[in-house]
């Protein structure tokens, strides 16, 4: 999450390091078994990132009982918080999408309500959980995707990125890591002995992923391994840095979050007259370079030239900016080379220009560059091809014009 207040791209650049992301995990034993907060705390410290965290997570708890829990509300309501993970009791949202919708569904969204009537630049994270081991026995006979790891770890998957679809949120796919940890070194154990909580490595590994998927940074490489050998907290945080960094938008990462763009057209009476207008997406202030703060404004240069403008687009908690160079020229009446009496190739430092019949006098070409000063002229072109010597030429934008006594077409052409 991107969350810059709009202030800081004004004032300069901001140290990201230096500001702790507070985190508050709602769920049950998948977060304290092995204290998955402290892991991710301690992880995220060793690349020099902090967080400030907090939790409730009584064993066995369910979203509803989150909903009505004082110790959950009381949390939910304490300060402003960056994120807050939501993680439903381990099974049910494997089971069958009519009992999901009506059993999980309901809470899953009544406590993303609470969250972000709290602070609505809160982000809701779904800790999307992991099948056990060998999947679900109690449950088997009832519903038979549930016989294996693979059949409860995909209707997981299908509940968890609903949960977030519909609420605007994240998921954190660790259950997916622990899929594709599994297929990659089955030897990992991510396991506790009931086949259910997770092992330190389970406890590493869903650290490692909300780590990817809260600071949108690597964890390969960090130093910290919760006790783990060397090469088994390598594996993890590849497999960690792969699961999210794969599918970013598959895991709503920043897919609600203002992304900056914009277009602009010249005014063809007047070259040096621009329209600005914003395509950005989840934003709802604008602030351009020229001091607009509208969705689309008209801008008059005052000369020739490159001009840099920028856009900063904000939805009130994050922003994005985007930069492109525009360049303003005297010459508004390009014309495609398809559609009049010449065109215009460059190849080995010479521009051939190409008549489609020989000229009748008079006619005369003149070359500008891009501030309009005029660097080649001929007035008695009598030739089908007009081949002129480049190499002097500086890189950049030119404008060929070709004028008789009816007309004036204007072409440009980049010389590199």
């Amino acid at each position: 999450m991107k969350k810059i207040l709009l202030a800081l791209f004004v004032i300069g650049t901001s140290n990201l390091k230096a500001q702790p992301k507070k985190i508050l995990f709602v769920g049950n034993s998948y977060i304290y078994v092995n204290n998955l907060p402290l892991v991710l705390y301690n992880l995220a410290l060793s690349n020099g990132d902090t967080i400030i965290y907090d939790s409730s997570a009584p064993g066995g708890y369910t979203l509803l009982q989150h909903t009505t829990n004082a110790t959950t509300l009381s949390k939910i309501n304490a300060q402003n918080w960056d994120y807050v993970v939501l993680q439903e009791q381990s099974q049910k949202p494997s089971f069958p999408p009519s009992q999901v919708q009506a059993e999980t569904y309901p809470y899953a969204t009544q406590l993303n309500d609470l969250i972000l009537a709290n602070d609505s630049c809160t982000e809701t994270v779904f800790y999307m959980t992991w099948g056990r081991k060998y999947g679900d026995a109690s449950n088997c006979a009832f519903y038979p995707p549930l016989c294996t790891f693979e059949g409860m770890q995909a209707r997981l998957r299908e509940s968890y990125l609903e949960m977030a679809n519909d609420n605007q949120a994240i998921a954190s796919p660790v259950g997916e890591a622990f899929k594709y940890s599994r297929m990659a070194d089955s030897t990992i154990n991510l396991y506790s002995t009931d086949n259910s909580h997770p092992s330190v490595a389970g406890t590493y590994l869903a650290a490692c992923t909300f780590y990817a998927t809260i600071f949108e940074t690597s964890p390969v490489g960090l130093s910290y391994t919760a006790g783990l050998n060397t090469a088994q907290a390598a594996f993890l945080q590849q497999i960690a840095y792969q699961t999210v960094f794969d599918s970013l938008s598959v895991w709503n990462i920043n897919e609600f979050e203002p992304q900056a763009n914009f277009i602009y057209t010249a005014n063809g009476s007047d070259p040096y007259t621009y329209q600005f207008t914003s395509t950005s997406t989840n934003a709802n202030s604008y602030l351009w370079s020229e001091g607009a703060t509208t969705s689309s404004f008209t801008h008059t240069f005052t000369s020739a030239g490159v001009n840099a403008i920028s856009l900063i687009v904000s939805n009130g908690c994050t922003a994005d900016t985007i930069s492109q160079e525009i360049l303003v020229s005297p010459f508004s009446a390009i014309t495609k080379n398809e559609f009049d009496l010449f065109t215009l190739n460059y190849q080995n430092q010479t521009l051939h220009l190409n008549f489609a019949s020989i000229p009748q006098a008079p006619i005369c070409i003149s070359i500008f560059d891009a501030l309009g000063k005029q660097i080649y002229h001929n007035s008695n072109i009598s030739n089908q091809t007009e081949n002129i010597n480049t190499s002097q030429w500086n890189k950049g934008i030119y404008f060929v014009e070709f004028r008789n006594k009816s007309q004036v077409i204007t072409k440009k052409i980049s010389i590199q």
